[in-house]
């Protein structure tokens, strides 16, 4: 280790006080500056670490938390609040195995305490699970929970005073939308068979759509693209009040991450597929990287699905949400997908169109369909690894070289947190649009969309937070909240 005078290390404590300061008020990427700048006095605090630790946490830069939990365990390997933050990432990440061996070592050192051993406990659960499901699809061809849902058996009770689907034609219309977007603000559900219904027949359209969706604007009309709306169905309706409803000459596109950290998810999820059916030429949905088993278990969808319906239902969401498409152009002339760009250059919207989704089903940790759901871009031309641990970060370079490549004139993409709702990166060639305001009722972030007009001109749109039932974020994932920073 570094020798440090005591002049050095009472200078890196004072910085690290200014950094918490900045901390407690939210204000993570300068705390991340101070606290870096504190490691550089003195290097041989692993608290330093696990404190900048816990920003990248809240930033949902996973990869980076990781990089300095590693570097506080190296600086003291029995620093188990290091372990604790590693586990916070990897379990953030979807990685259960890695969590688990820092949850066990956290849960060893601190016997009594039982937040550490709950969480231990759900992790090992949610291990032998994935395990045992692994097992299964060895042993035997997975048959879809689609094909054991007897729809027409289920009953609706006379108790039951919500809206209704047409028995005869089976077919979502325009009063039972309204009808269900209006119980669902009443914080109430509709009946489990109408639910079936709709999933099933989405799951059915998309099984035989292509990885990559080509788009036009309605030609007396308006295309508005949406960013993440993460469960938060006050908000996600307000764009709908704000902006217009979806309508054969108002076409909407939402560009993935519809679910998780929001507790409203299902109400979300079941408006804009119920909408897809009514409008499936105006309404576009593409996958997030929320929109994935691993997600769905940290975040709080499979909780929400199983306390509002079943098991069944959360699989056959998981199923329906592996034939989302991957990617949509508008027009010949605008890429969209939910995270960025890839590893290699040259790569074509024919290659991205031919994706096998439905057979690789959930996205893994590289390859095309795993960079186009989690990448960022960034400043600095070229590709380094992306600070979430999963993708790529791209730069100006990467982002010409694809345009080009393809005949394209920009990219929009969605997938992080912005204070404005939107921003315009690398010459104007990338943005970034996200509408999820206030985001899980802490960030103060504003929520943004883009209207596009038939002569291609965009119209940027924000908007703040509307007020919601008190209902937390991530209600239904409680055992991993604290562990995740929430």
């Amino acid at each position: 280790m570094t020798v440090i005078t005591e002049e050095l290390k009472t200078r890196a404590e004072q910085i690290k006080n200014e950094a918490n300061v900045l901390f407690k008020d939210k204000k993570f990427p300068a705390a991340i500056e101070k606290y870096t700048e504190a490691i550089q006095v003195n290097p041989n605090v692993a608290s330093y670490y696990t404190n900048r630790a816990f920003c990248h946490l809240k930033l949902e830069s996973y990869g980076y938390a990781i990089a300095d939990s590693d570097k506080a365990l190296e600086v003291d390997p029995n620093f188990t609040k290091a372990n604790y933050r590693r586990a916070s990432a990897n379990m953030a990440l979807g990685d259960f195995k890695a969590a688990l061996k820092d949850l066990r070592v956290v849960s060893k050192r601190a016997p009594s305490d039982k937040d550490a051993k709950s969480k231990f406990d759900e992790c090992a659960k949610i291990v032998r699970r994935i395990e045992f499901e692994k097992a299964i699809e060895h042993d035997e061809v997975r048959r879809s929970v689609a094909d054991s849902i007897e729809v027409d058996a289920i009953t609706v009770e006379s108790s039951y005073n919500g809206p209704k689907i047409n028995e005869d034609t089976k077919k979502v219309d325009l009063d039972f939308i309204k009808g269900m977007v209006n119980r669902f603000k009443d914080e109430k559900m509709i009946h489990r068979k109408y639910a079936f219904m709709i999933v099933l027949a989405i799951r059915e359209y998309m099984l035989e759509a292509p990885s990559l969706i080509d788009v036009k604007v309605p030609s007396d009309g308006k295309l508005t693209v949406c960013g993440d709306v993460h469960g938060q169905f006050y908000d996600f309706i307000n764009i709908f009040e704000t902006n217009g409803y979806p309508s054969e000459k108002h076409a909407y596109l939402f560009n993935g991450d519809f679910v998780d950290r929001g507790s409203f998810s299902v109400e979300v999820i079941l408006t804009l597929f119920a909408y897809k059916l009514l409008y499936p030429n105006q309404v576009f949905l593409a996958r997030g990287n929320h929109e994935t088993d691993n997600m769905n278990k940290v975040y709080g969808f499979e909780g929400e699905v199983k306390a509002k319906f079943s098991d069944m239902m959360f699989k056959l969401f998981s199923e329906t949400f592996n034939a989302l498409p991957l990617s949509h152009v508008i027009e010949n002339k605008i890429f969209v997908t939910h995270g960025g760009l890839f590893s290699r250059d040259g790569v074509t919207l024919d290659e991205i169109r031919k994706i096998d989704r439905i057979t690789q089903g959930q996205p893994g940790s590289d390859g095309l369909m795993c960079e186009l759901l989690w990448s960022d871009p960034q400043p600095e031309m070229g590709r380094v690894p992306n600070k979430r641990g999963v993708g790529i970060q791209f730069g100006p370079d990467v982002t010409k070289n694809f345009l080009e490549t393809n005949g394209l004139d920009m990219i929009i993409r969605s997938h992080e947190v912005k204070e404005e709702g939107y921003v315009i990166e690398h010459d104007g060639k990338c943005v970034t649009v996200f509408s999820a305001p206030n985001y899980c009722d802490t960030v103060g972030n504003k929520g943004a969309l883009i209207n596009i007009t038939p002569d291609m001109k965009l119209d940027y749109v924000t908007f703040s937070a509307v007020p919601h039932p008190s209902v937390r974020p991530m209600q239904y994932a409680s055992q991993f909240s604290g562990l995740l920073g929430m």
